[in-house]
This record gives C-alpha cells, sequence and structure tokens, in this order.
C-alpha cells in the first residue's frame, strides 16, 4: 500500500502544495524545483528527499488528484448504493472533477503537462483508463447489465452520447460566462437530463442497484490501487 509522503512531513506537504500553486499560475514546463522550494520554505535538496525529480513531482501532484476524484467516488457509493445510478453519478463526477486544480489545468490546456504526464507507458495506460470517454466505457456495462441503463439503445452509443453530455456540462459549469443564464442548479438540470437520456422508465430494484454499486466499487478501487502505485514509484524511499 503506497505511503502519502505528506501524511507523515509537513515538509512534503508544503512542497506539494507550493508546486501544485507554481503550475497552476506558470505551467509546468516553466516551474523549476528551486521555484518551488524557495515557495515551500525548505532547502532545494529538501526536494529530492521526496522526489528524484520535478517531473515526478508534478506526475505524483496529478495522480493525487485522480486519487480524490475516486476516493470521493468510492465514499459516496459506499454510503449510498443509490449513487451509482446515472442521474446522480454524473453530477458527482462532474462537480468532483471540475474542483480538482490540475484537472482544470489540463483541461484549459497545458502541452507540457500533457507531454510529462505521459511520457512513462504505465502512466499512459493508466491515463487512458481515467479519461471521462474510458469510464464511461467501463462503468456503463456494469450499470446496463443490472438494469440501470436502458437497453434499447446500442450501448456504444450510449456511451458516446454521455461523454458528450458530460463534457459540455463541465465546459459550461467551469465557464458559465459560455452558457444560458437563468439555471439556478446547473447539477439539477444535468441529473434530469443524464435521466431521460440512459435511465430506463421502470425504477430498478434495491437489489439491482446494490450489485452494480459493488461492481463499480470494485472497479474504483482497482484503478485507484494503480494510481497509489504511480505515486509510489513518483517518490523517492521515506528519508
Amino acid at each position: 500500500m503506497s505511503q502519502l509522503v505528506e501524511l507523515h512531513s509537513r515538509k512534503a506537504a508544503r512542497i506539494l502544495d507550493s508546486a501544485r500553486g507554481l503550475v497552476l499560475d506558470h505551467g509546468a514546463g516553466k516551474v523549476t524545483v528551486s521555484e518551488i522550494s524557495r515557495a515551500a520554505g525548505v532547502g532545494k535538496g529538501t526536494v529530492y528527499l521526496y522526489w528524484p525529480s520535478k517531473e515526478d513531482l508534478i506526475r505524483g501532484l496529478f495522480a493525487r488528484d485522480m486519487l480524490a476524484l475516486l476516493d470521493e467516488g468510492i465514499a459516496r457509493i459506499s454510503a449510498d448504493p443509490a449513487t451509482v445510478r446515472p442521474r446522480h453519478l454524473a453530477p458527482l463526477v462532474v462537480r468532483t472533477g471540475l474542483i480538482l486544480p490540475l484537472g482544470r489545468r489540463l483541461r484549459s490546456g497545458d502541452p507540457d503537462l500533457l507531454r510529462l504526464l505521459l511520457q512513462d507507458s504505465r502512466d499512459r495506460e493508466l491515463y487512458a483508463r481515467t479519461r471521462p470517454a474510458a469510464m464511461c466505457n467501463a462503468v456503463m456495462p456494469i450499470l446496463r447489465r443490472h438494469g440501470l441503463i436502458r437497453d434499447d439503445r446500442p450501448l456504444p452509443s450510449q456511451a458516446y452520447a454521455l461523454h458528450a453530455l458530460l463534457d459540455g456540462f463541465s465546459t459550461a459549469v467551469y465557464q458559465p460566462e459560455s452558457a444560458p443564464a437563468g439555471v439556478g442548479d446547473p447539477y439539477a438540470v444535468l441529473a434530469d437530463t443524464v435521466a431521460l437520456l440512459v435511465e430506463p422508465a421502470e425504477t430498478p430494484g434495491e437489489a439491482a442497484v446494490e450489485a452494480a454499486a459493488e461492481e463499480t466499487l470494485a472497479l474504483f478501487r482497482e484503478i485507484r490501487d494503480a494510481i497509489l502505485d504511480l505515486i509510489d514509484r513518483s517518490q523517492t524511499a521515506a528519508p
């Protein structure tokens, strides 16, 4: 199991916070270890006690964003299996995704960050699995198998439509000035739209919802373990 160094070292936590702020302000390519160390109030060598390079530090940062997204989903579904219904899951994914800082940076366009994240083949495979389109392709068969998604349309078409819908809502929420005015709660609109788009007319029973939740949790936990492995690989052995 991965050891998140920031849980055991205040210096490491400050380094992570400082690196995140600098990457958000200036981009991954322009930030240096010297700038990170100064912002964190530590010596440059202290950064290397925890991360072999700036690139490893930034990969670890992005992995922590993905970990936070999965942890939120796992916690919500574990507390209430009905969260796995598309009308609940879709707003959760959009809301959580938009509050993750580096995800926003990547979405707004940072070629240096994208290039850095895709350097390692193992990382490329993991990032591919966590892309919204890939998550739709992975989760929707589970939901359809248990009757939480209507079966009168081809599944690939449903996944494509849902991905496009989530992408559009993410843009509208993140850039409200680009969307029509007069909507008080865009997440409620998203929930209604997703329900109309993919949910069956008849509400699935509690047993079906719980079974879908368990399978979805197993998938999320598998991906979470892979993210923890990435974090482990990005860190220097604990000093």
